[in-house]
Formats: structure tokens, sequence, C-alpha cells
């Protein structure tokens, strides 16, 4: 039986760079100073008007494919996961599936899920190698939440970051992946949601749960959110370590989707664990919802921090509500070379 296993990954970002600077000097009457030392990001990458999930998707594929000398012809499966598809229908995934020059042959569907969106994937790809129906799974996560947020939106311009990542999974005779557990609460939809540009009418469209203050088409509740992960994480983290037969103290790193750092901090504090296992790291990009963790993994990577034989849980969390979890042993089956280009 063949396993799923995590080859290597390649990061794309919008040309545009929004530093804390520029909006600080956009909007003086903000505390810039203040927002950073929540939310823990410097600067964000924005998409152009006239790029989309899409063009961040190939151009993430495109790099990956170039950087490691992957032959895109052996691609058998594509899996989108973005919450910002370029049209409701089509598919956007076949578009990508067309751009990129792959086999008809291939099997392509975007799914829509947001903070989680990487661990879901990570799971249906595991699904497909392991019932023999691919060998190589192309898994891109990519998002322009910048799209949705009004420039006047102090709470969530801050935060959030448009990026992409494509990540070559590939079949192994060794078991890397394991453990995955799952978690949805609709009930906390009014929370982080969208109610514009589906089929519901507006007036009949979920309300947001607090008092909506920015003309921002994106609606957070951050305090409901930050209750949400601080009780459902932890709880996630255990049923993921008993369902791998593994406890805490085997696990090297902690790689929890890089919200803020204020969620983050809080977490390490509740779980008595700090960043030397439970990394923040969303600095120079933001939180760019499903692409967070597998920039993460290529951050520690190229830093040298991850290595050959080292056990991680991945978690994912938030939109949804929805959280996910897995365990993962880095199995370094790739040319590290060419991950530190």
């Amino acid at each position: 039986m063949a396993f799923a296993q995590i080859g290597p990954i390649a990061v794309h970002y919008p040309s545009r760079v929004e530093t804390n600077a520029q909006l600080a000097a956009e909007h003086p009457q903000w505390n810039i100073e203040e927002i950073a030392a929540k939310t823990g990001v410097e600067q964000r990458y924005i998409a152009a008007p006239d790029e989309t999930s899409a063009d961040l998707a190939t151009a993430a594929a495109e790099k990956l494919f170039r950087e490691f000398g992957i032959d895109r012809s052996q691609c058998d499966f594509v899996l989108l996961c973005t919450q910002s598809p370029d049209y409701p229908l089509p598919t956007t995934a076949c578009l990508i599936q067309q751009r990129l020059g792959l086999p008809n042959s291939v099997g392509a569907f975007d799914f829509n899920l947001g903070c989680s969106g990487f661990v879901y994937g990570l799971s249906m790809a595991e699904g497909l190698i392991r019932s023999g129906q691919a060998r190589n799974v192309l898994l891109l996560t990519a998002e322009t939440y910048s799209k949705y947020i009004d420039p006047a939106d102090r709470s969530l311009r801050t935060i959030f970051g448009d990026a992409a990542a494509a990540t070559w999974i590939v079949a192994s005779e060794q078991q890397s992946l394991g453990g995955f557990q799952f978690g949805t609460d609709g009930s906390g939809a009014d929370t982080l949601l969208v109610a514009e540009g589906g089929a519901r009418p507006l007036k009949d469209a979920i309300q947001p749960r607090g008092r909506k203050r920015w003309a921002s088409r994106l609606y957070m509740d951050g305090a409901s959110l930050m209750t949400f992960t601080v009780d459902a994480i932890p709880q996630l983290v255990d049923q993921v370590l008993r369902s791998a037969g593994r406890t805490l103290e085997d696990i090297d790193w902690l790689l929890f989707h890089q919200a803020t750092s204020k969620m983050l901090k809080l977490l390490q504090e509740k779980m008595e664990v700090d960043d030397r296992r439970l990394p923040i790291r969303l600095q120079s990009m933001g939180n760019t919802v499903s692409s967070t963790l597998p920039i993460l993994i290529r951050q520690l990577r190229q830093s040298g921090e991850l290595k050959e034989g080292m056990e991680s849980l991945l978690i994912g969390f938030g939109v949804g509500w929805s959280w996910a979890g897995c365990w993962w042993k880095e199995a370094g089956a790739w040319n590290r070379s060419q991950e530190n280009a």
C-alpha cells in the first residue's frame, strides 16, 4: 500500500508589498504599533486589481515545477483550496489545469475552506493515494482576501495578506501522515463571513454576530474566534495525539495556522509550550488563510530548523467554524538545495 508524503513546496506572493509604515502614513489615526503588537504582522502582500487566486496558484505551481524539476505530466490530481475563486463557476481548478498544461486525464476540483483547508487537502490527497487513484497530487492553496476588505478597515486590513502555495504530494512506501481529526460547528458561521455574492438573497443572508463597523464585504468577530480557538484547539491536539499513538513529548513542532500572534500566544500559554515548538512566523506576509501552514513548513525547511525525521502536528482552524489536525513526519525526500533557492 502506498502512503502520501509531503514533498517540495513553492510559494508565490503578489508583487505589491504593503508595510505598516505605509498604513500609518495613510491612516495616521491608527495606532499601528499597538496593532502590530497584537497581530504580529509588519507587512503583507496585496493582489493587484486584475490579479486573482488562480493567477497566484498558477504562478506557485509553475515555480514548483521549475525549481524542483518536477515533470508536470506526472500530475494525477489537482486540489485547489480557495474562498476567493475566479468565478462562481466554472471550477477554478479546471482553469488552472488548462493554464498549467496538465494532462486531460487529471482530476481537478476546488474546495471552499479557509484556515483548516491545508490539512483537509492533505487528507484528501492521502485518500487518493492510499486508494490507488493517484500517485502525485498537486495541492494548491490560494487566497485574495484583500478583495473583500475596505481600505478603511483597521481590523482586517492589518491582518490578512494574499498568497498561494503549491505542495507536491507523492506516493511513498513509508507512512508520514496520520491521526487525521476534524471538527465543524456551523453555529460560528456568523463570526467570519462574506454574505454577498452567493445565491442566497442578501435580505436572507447570515447576519454578523456583532456590530459591523466597516464597509468591508468580509466581516470578522475576532473575540468570538479567539474564544472558539482557545477552547477547541487544545482538545484537537489531544485527539490527534491519541489517534496517532503519540504524546506531546514525542512532537518536535506544533505547526499551527498563523492567525495572529495574540491568538498563537494564547494557545502557547494554555498548552504550556513556547515558540521554540509552536512558532509564530507571520511578520512578513500576514495571515494568508489556507496558505499559512505550507508557508510555515517552507520557512522551517529553508532555515534548516525542520530536519528529516522530525515529527510535527499540523493544525488548522477558523472560518466555518472548521478545524482539522494531523500528525506528520518530515521525510526529506526532495532536493534541499532547491528548497533553499
